[in-house]
């Protein structure tokens, strides 16, 4: 069987092609990017529809597949922004419309893991997801992922780009902070907030954003950064000993970061515990990992009726059941 998996939920418009092996035939998108601005839904849900047919062929050809080839078609129901939500879904319903295959609506967060196990070959581990709008530590607990602290205010992700833009970055911020952030030379005390395994960066971003122009930018970003990271590794180290797992899984875009992985690395290599990231492509969002979860879902006898699969802009990760583990 073949899965054609369709990615959508902000940004990227990513399509994947996964054979129920795992073996990764396609994963291709297209990105919407902005020099001055972050996301504006409605603008980058046009960007995807504009690129949207453009990366569905390119996806076949990469993996020399007919559109006919495809078994099961997969989608991004979210959580995401719903503008952009519904140009996945709208193609992938479509799609198995057309062609009279099953269609299988994933959750975004449970993808991310799935595709970060797959090819990193983690068996059992916490989870650190961090992305644009989600930050949680996680852990399977029969057959759900139970959160076990998040974010009670902005995701990581969020609050980097938007610190970005007051520096004049563009969007995605994040890599030229990570950069910036080696350059720094000098810590600058900013708050610390970290409520047992929660953790919240408003106040983080609020004070540091009251300091540009006032500091260098570079010892700002170092310190905006290095709070974040270490409140995000010290909620990590609580839930590795409360769950007692040799594993740690980093996911999402944030997964990116050099800072945060070095940071993650040490307190591993200091509980005896190994630290997994997966490759750049499988970090950011991507249409393999919603292929690949498809897959998954659609060969364990996960099936949902058609009029039940519009888009869940608040999806949380605990609805999904995961009878594959």
């Amino acid at each position: 069987m073949i899965c054609l998996g369709i990615e959508s939920t902000a940004h990227t418009f990513g399509v994947g092609i996964v054979n129920s092996k795992g073996q990764i035939l396609a994963n291709e998108k297209a990105t919407f990017r902005s020099e001055r601005a972050g996301i504006k839904p409605q603008e980058a849900s046009q960007f995807l529809m504009k690129n949207a047919q453009t990366v569905i062929e390119r996806a076949l050809k990469c993996a020399n597949l007919k559109i006919t080839d495809i078994s099961i078609f997969a989608f991004a129901q979210g959580p995401g922004l719903g503008p952009c939500l519904k140009v996945g879904a709208t193609a992938a319903r479509t799609l198995a419309l057309i062609h009279n295959k099953p269609l299988v609506p994933v959750n975004h967060c449970v993808a991310h893991i799935e595709i970060g196990k797959l090819t990193t070959h983690a068996k059992d581990p916490v989870v650190v997801y961090v992305s644009g709008g989600n930050t949680q530590i996680i852990a399977l607990e029969g057959e759900r992922y139970r959160v076990f602290g998040e974010t009670l205010d902005i995701g990581l992700g969020n609050m980097l780009d938007s610190f970005g833009r007051k520096l004049g970055l563009g969007f995605p911020a994040g890599p030229m902070l990570d950069e910036m952030y080696f350059e720094g030379k000098q810590y600058i005390e900013l708050p610390y907030t970290v409520k047992g395994t929660d953790l919240a960066f408003a106040g983080l971003q609020t004070a540091a954003e009251k300091l540009i122009g006032k500091a260098r930018k570079e010892d700002l970003v170092y310190s905006l950064l290095h709070n974040a990271f270490a409140m995000l590794t010290e909620v990590t180290e609580r839930a590795l000993a409360y769950t007692e797992r040799e594993e740690v899984l980093l996911v999402g875009g944030v997964a990116s970061s050099k800072a945060l992985r070095t940071m993650l690395e040490r307190m591993c290599k200091e509980r005896n515990a190994k630290l997994f990231v997966p490759k750049q492509e499988f970090c950011v969002d991507n249409g393999a990992m919603i292929a690949w979860l498809g897959m998954l879902e659609h060969t364990h006898g996960i099936s949902i009726p058609l009029e039940e699969t519009g888009v869940r802009q608040k999806l949380r990760i605990e609805e999904t059941e995961v009878k594959w583990s």
